[in-house]
Parts: structure tokens; sequence; C-alpha cells
């Protein structure tokens, strides 16, 4: 066999859980210093059904004729960036920050000691 069958051979690495703690003290723009930030995940909000967007596509799909723009099936994608949302403590601000993409993901989970193994 050849690298790459060898490689096909080898049973997948473990799933590593990304574990983020809940304040971090990091560089606030609005500060411009360093200072302690309450980390959370940033979710999508509700979108509004005024945005132009959402009109006109309501206004095509009036009436008769079905759909009429295309619908996306090709997802490719098994995973979605994470965005962390960090507030500044001191003056309530809020940046993005996005990282790498993971499967499974939390916040202030258990701290992994030396030695230690994910249960």
């Amino acid at each position: 066999l050849h690298r790459a069958g060898r490689a096909l051979l080898q049973p997948p690495p473990p799933v590593k859980m990304v574990n983020i703690p809940k304040a971090k003290k990091t560089f606030c723009k609005k500060c411009k210093k360093h200072a302690p930030h309450k980390v959370t995940q940033y979710k999508t909000g509700k979108a509004s059904l005024y945005a132009q967007g959402k009109r006109r596509y309501d206004k095509k799909q009036a009436g008769y004729g079905g759909q009429t723009k295309p619908v996306f099936h090709k997802k490719a994608k098994t995973t979605k960036k994470i965005v962390l949302r960090l507030q500044c403590n001191t003056c309530k601000a809020v940046c993005m920050h996005p990282i790498k993409r993971c499967k499974h993901f939390e916040i202030g989970g258990d701290k992994k000691g030396k030695g230690q193994l994910y249960a």
C-alpha cells in the first residue's frame, strides 16, 4: 500500500470539544486598553418581514407561478464558524470574534487538567 492508502485505514481522531471561559481579559476598542469581557455565543436575530430583500421576495412569490427563485440544496459544510460576542465589563461595548469551525463547542465548561482526558 502506498501512503494515501495507509492513511485511509487509520481510525478517525477523537472528537475534540472546544471549551471557552465565560470571562476573558482582552483589548477593548472603546476603552483603548485591555479590560475583562463577558463571553457569549453570537446568535442570529429573527429575520425582519420589512427588510427590502424580504419584501421583494414576497412580492415576486405572490400570485400564480410557483417558486420563482432558486432554493439552495447543495449544502456542503457540516459545521459553522463559531462567533464569540465579547461585551466589555466597564463600558458595555460589544465586539464579535470569529473562531475556527468545530462540531462541539461550550462556554465555561470544566477545565481539562494535566493528563486528564474527557470522559
